[in-house]
């Protein structure tokens, strides 16, 4: 199978990360989507990052009905920071036979020479890239001589267009902590669950 890889926290998931799924699944040509949450992601040292389980649960509810997307809750299970190639290692090994396609933004990409093994990743996945706002999608070319790559390691890297709309897990953070609204940003029951659970809201804001 093809099989599209979306790291992330995804804490909360939002309606940006699944037009990104959905476009890759769509122009990548890929039989699923893996929606693969970070258990401890090695760049955000951040001690009020929601629960593994909660954010496995929002995930649930975002992909309900869409046979093409899961969750692979991989990270859980395995000690240290949440490295890709790590992921993508153990992936490959699990499922010997997919063809596995990283899915970034190209705000991403461009950061990927300080990524940990950067070429180890190229190695193992292909990339499915969407355009960000300000950041245009690097050719295979620069980003070959940026990680100094011999030429038997592959780049396969392909653009996915997907509409601009520019909405963060982290603005959405904020807004829930003030009481804003966060309708029509990410799924209604994902919007219900974080209601329920007092999510993401200041002590302040709960206790009106």
């Amino acid at each position: 199978m093809r099989v599209g890889i979306f790291g992330g926290t995804f804490d909360p998931v939002h309606m940006g990360h699944l037009l990104l799924a959905e476009q890759s699944r769509e122009q990548g040509r890929l039989d699923e989507v893996w929606f693969v949450p970070a258990a401890h992601p090695p760049h955000k040292d951040d001690p009020t990052l929601t629960r593994f389980e909660q954010r496995v649960e929002m995930l649930a509810l975002a992909l309900a009905g869409h046979r093409a997307f899961r969750i692979d809750e991989l990270e859980k299970e395995r000690p240290g920071p949440s490295y890709t190639a790590d992921t993508l290692v153990e992936l490959r090994r699990r499922h010997p036979r997919h063809d596995f396609y990283l899915l970034i933004g190209s705000d991403t990409l461009n950061d990927l020479p300080n990524w940990y093994q950067p070429a180890r990743v190229l190695e193992l996945a292909g990339l499915l890239v969407m355009t960000r706002p300000g950041a245009a999608v690097s050719t295979v070319d620069a980003l070959r001589a940026r990680l100094r790559l011999p030429e038997e390691i592959p780049v396969r890297l392909d653009r996915v267009e997907t509409p601009q709309i520019d909405i963060s897990s982290s603005d959405l953070r904020r807004r829930a902590a003030t009481g804003r609204s966060l309708r029509f940003f990410l799924p209604r029951a994902v919007e219900c669950y974080i209601q329920d659970k007092n999510l993401y809201r200041t002590e302040a804001v709960v206790r009106q």
